[in-house]
């Protein structure tokens, strides 16, 4: 695999951010094909051993977030880069539209009963940011169906701009705790992103994928693409930092997203617990036993 900086990818602050200046492309890292499945392969065998230790410390934990356009590819890549991981220690949550449970909750609860437990990690597709991005779009939603109180949203630029803060002080309460935040943003280009529309509709096995409703979005772009770059604007910090990946070219973006999980697991101070003297001296005695077939 061919080296790259992760620092390229990384945002730890939001000064002058804006996704326009990020590429939706980048060059490969692989070879070929057999290349990236080897890659790939070889990343995903140790962040699964880095997996076991986590879970073993049970100390920390992570969650990892996946943000995007339609079709950028969030699920394949959740399913590519973190399958084989112990299902013990891993899971994933999916957040659409919001039940009327949910809306008689503040705009942080649902996600909130999601989090990851100690040594365990867990995966956001979607998020608490879809508050800032689909809902700063359809403006109607925060309006009409959100039940919040007339003077929480008679000025917009500061219910966002709380809501932006609420994140953050969200995502730093979590690291104080031991949960360490990653955030993806999956860039694809709208040319790209037409080309996958289209696949959807001409392959009957991916024709679930698509809706009607996928175009209503896409006319939004430019809006979109404004509500992104404020989110990521307000909310990149240098521990809960957003990572803005190339999407047009899934293998490589795969590979990228696998060797910065794994270099945020190589970071934490964890290890398998060590035992005490008491510890071996039960373990011996539990031996003995054993070997004279008393249990």
């Amino acid at each position: 695999m061919k080296n790259f900086k992760i620092s390229d990818f990384k945002i730890t602050s939001g000064a002058n951010f804006n996704i326009k200046n990020f590429k939706t492309t980048m060059p490969h890292f692989y070879k070929d094909k057999d290349d990236y499945k080897k890659t790939l392969k070889k990343i995903k065998k140790e962040n699964n051993e880095l997996q076991d230790i986590l879970y073993a410390h049970d100390k920390y934990s992570f969650l990892l977030i996946f943000q995007a356009m339609d079709a950028a590819g969030k699920d394949s890549t959740i399913k590519h880069v973190l399958s084989g991981m112990n299902p013990i220690g891993i899971s994933c949550s999916s957040f659409k539209r919001p039940s009327e449970l949910e809306l008689d909750h503040d705009f942080l609860w649902r996600t909130t009963k999601e989090l990851p437990r100690r040594g365990h990690i867990k995966v956001f597709n979607r998020s608490y940011y879809e508050e800032v991005l689909v809902v700063k779009v359809h403006k109607d939603i925060l309006t009409k169906y959100q039940k919040l109180p007339a003077e929480n949203i008679s000025n917009l630029t500061t219910t966002w701009k709380n809501r932006y803060k609420s994140i953050k002080d969200f995502e730093s309460h979590l690291n104080s705790n031991g949960t360490k935040t990653i955030k993806f943003f999956l860039n694809i280009s709208k040319k790209e992103q037409k080309k996958r529309f289209l696949r959807r509709i001409d392959l009957k096995e991916k024709n679930w994928k698509f809706s009607s409703g996928d175009l209503v979005e896409r006319k939004l772009w430019t809006q979109y693409t404004k509500a992104y770059s404020e989110a990521i604007k307000h909310t990149a910090t240098p521990n809960s930092p957003w990572y803005v990946i190339p999407a047009d070219d899934k293998p490589n973006m795969r590979l990228v997203i696998a060797k910065i999980i794994n270099s945020h697991l190589k970071k934490l101070p964890i290890q398998y617990p060590k035992l005490n003297a008491k510890d071996f001296s039960e373990l011996r005695q539990s031996r003995l036993q054993l070997n004279k077939g008393i249990n």
